[in-house]
């Protein structure tokens, strides 16, 4: 009895080098490893350039998927109707 690499449920194997219960676990299991190697290449691919976020030109990291930079997709506005919600109903108005 072997224990399959992707869902760990024990089964029996037709071949000695069989690690997958069944071919949808295979299947998970190549998806994802692809998955993985396509995201390290991204990463890869970015890691010699300088990229500059699109609203404040500021350098964006190489894990930085987007375009801009995490202080440019806080909209100030938003922040700024939040606070004052949060400082009416500290003061008790309803």
């Amino acid at each position: 009895m072997k224990h399959c690499q992707w869902c760990d449920e024990a089964f029996e194997t037709s071949v000695s080098y069989q690690i997958y219960c069944s071919s949808e676990c295979r299947d998970a299991a190549t998806k994802e490893k692809i998955a993985e190697r396509y995201q390290l290449s991204r990463i890869s691919r970015r890691a010699g350039k300088v990229r500059k976020c699109k609203t404040c030109e500021q350098q964006l990291s190489i894990y930085n998927d987007d375009q801009i930079c995490s202080k440019c997709l806080i909209n100030p506005i938003d922040i700024s109707i939040a606070l004052k919600d949060i400082k009416r109903l500290s003061n008790g108005k309803d």
